[in-house]
């Protein structure tokens, strides 16, 4: 087997973070997104709350680390992105690089659009408009008109183009210090707020004492479904990430600090919502799925002191997490384009750039002008979205699994994390990764696929 790194290209310079804290804030960054502020809270809310949110937290120190620690462990250990860390190992294994690039490249265009609706959103309540954002026939107009979507998208992803361009110091690291500690503020201020509404508490209890009646198979696939959506599990950005780490970090324990914070603001984000609408649209409004953000919660302001203002701090967050995930898929992406085809990042940036400005149209278009468009019966934005996280992922992280359980071998992802870590959780590790890992992995994959095919 290949050194991983015995290779011309292991000679070249790759960028590196700063310090341990300025990989902690971009990889919390790349997991804090639209994941946590507006999936996590609609998922709770379905699967009975508290049990939702325990078995969440359970899978989160056991399932989520173990492949966190396995991703960022391949990047630092080969000093690679996704392709070359696998073809680190022989050239038979570049495929499965290949295919984990196509996740990030297809997801980051139809993200950068819904960040553009959030922008799109921020900007009413900051003007003054959030009794016409309240309306209920405000979003769908908005997502369905020719070119407005396309214009806030195109923004969003101008901006994420713009930070990657800089590159991972001047760019990356900077953006997520300014970001993740302002999201962070935000966050506790909208929570605080949405805490002293009258009636808020019933949705607190509703949120923290776990109903065990409530407790099914089907919710325990979606809390992994949703784990990975929102660690940036198997979309390339923590092998990217983990071979900017210096070798001197401790892994173990930055992995841990990540996945902690990325926990903390998905718990945030539930008790910022949960006991809001419970408070003021009721418990039966809590199950409006993925129009929980664009629909409900506008109502929800509405109805409450302060609207504009705290519908304004609201979105400016949600802002705030789409771009720093935004800019870690595009990261990714163009780390890949620089380590695989020899491209400058400026080259990398031009290309994939237009590539996503193009995939953002159609997917917008999907809403509008091609609203005729279906593919597997599936609009445009929803068959890329169904295609990449519940179908791509799962297979790209049983893949992982499987190639470090048995090609590489768990004993090179020991010494690499044993450099610099304790690796206290190394007693579990080896049989979580081998046997566990891709048996609820598969499960996640069969339940995505048969739920497709029955709607």
């Amino acid at each position: 087997m290949a050194n991983p790194t015995d290779s011309k290209s292991a000679k070249i310079t790759r960028p590196k973070f700063t310090g341990g804290l300025a990989f902690v804030l971009a990889a919390a960054g790349s997991a804090v997104g639209l994941g946590n502020i507006w999936r996590f809270p609609y998922l709770a809310a379905q699967y009975g709350g508290g049990i939702f949110l325990l078995t969440y937290i359970i899978l989160v120190i056991t399932l989520g680390l173990t492949f966190s620690l396995t991703e960022n462990a391949l990047g630092r250990m080969t000093g690679k992105s996704a392709i070359g860390a696998f073809e680190s190992f022989g050239k038979k294994y570049k495929w499965i690089g290949l295919f984990i690039f196509l996740i990030p490249v297809i997801i980051f265009p139809y993200y950068s659009l819904i960040g553009g609706w959030v922008t799109k959103y921020f900007v009413t309540y900051a003007t003054g408009g959030s009794s016409i954002a309240a309306q209920e026939d405000f979003f769908s107009s908005f997502i369905s008109s020719p070119l407005e979507p396309m214009f806030w998208g195109l923004l969003f992803i101008l901006f994420c183009i713009f930070v990657v361009w800089k590159g991972v110091e001047s760019g990356i690291e900077r953006a997520n210090k300014v970001m993740m500690p302002a999201l962070f503020v935000l966050l506790i201020i909208v929570t605080i707020y949405a805490l002293t509404l009258p009636g808020a508490m019933e949705g607190v209890k509703y949120y923290f004492v776990p109903d065990f009646s409530k407790f099914s198979f089907e919710m325990v696939l979606a809390a992994m479904g949703q784990m990975f959506y929102s660690l940036s599990l198997a979309m390339a950005i923590l092998i990217t990430y983990g071979s900017y780490l210096p070798k001197s970090e401790d892994l173990e324990s930055s992995v841990l600090k990540v996945n902690l914070m990325d926990t903390c603001v998905a718990f945030l984000a539930g008790l910022m919502i949960i006991p809001a609408v419970f408070a003021v649209l009721g418990p039966e409004n809590l199950n409006s799925g993925p129009g929980l953000m664009f629909v409900t919660l506008p109502g929800v302001f509405a109805s409450t002191p302060l609207p504009g203002l705290m519908g304004a701090f609201f979105f400016l967050l949600v802002i705030f997490a789409a771009a720093t995930s935004g800019i870690s898929l595009f990261e990714s992406i163009v780390s890949i384009c620089t380590d695989t085809f020899g491209w400058t990042r400026n080259k990398a940036c031009l290309i994939m750039g237009i590539i996503a400005i193009v995939m953002m149209a159609a997917s917008s278009g999907g809403y509008g002008l091609l609203d005729f468009v279906t593919i597997l019966g599936f609009q445009i934005l929803d068959f890329f979205d169904f295609i990449s996280n519940s179908v791509m992922m799962p297979i790209a992280a049983i893949i992982t699994c499987l190639f470090v359980g048995f090609v590489v071998g768990t004993k090179a992802i020991d010494k690499e994390i044993s450099q610099t870590s304790k690796f206290v959780t190394k007693p579990f590790y080896n049989v979580m990764l081998k046997f566990i890992a891709p048996v609820l992995v598969a499960l996640i994959l069969i339940s995505n696929i048969v739920s497709a095919l029955a709607g």
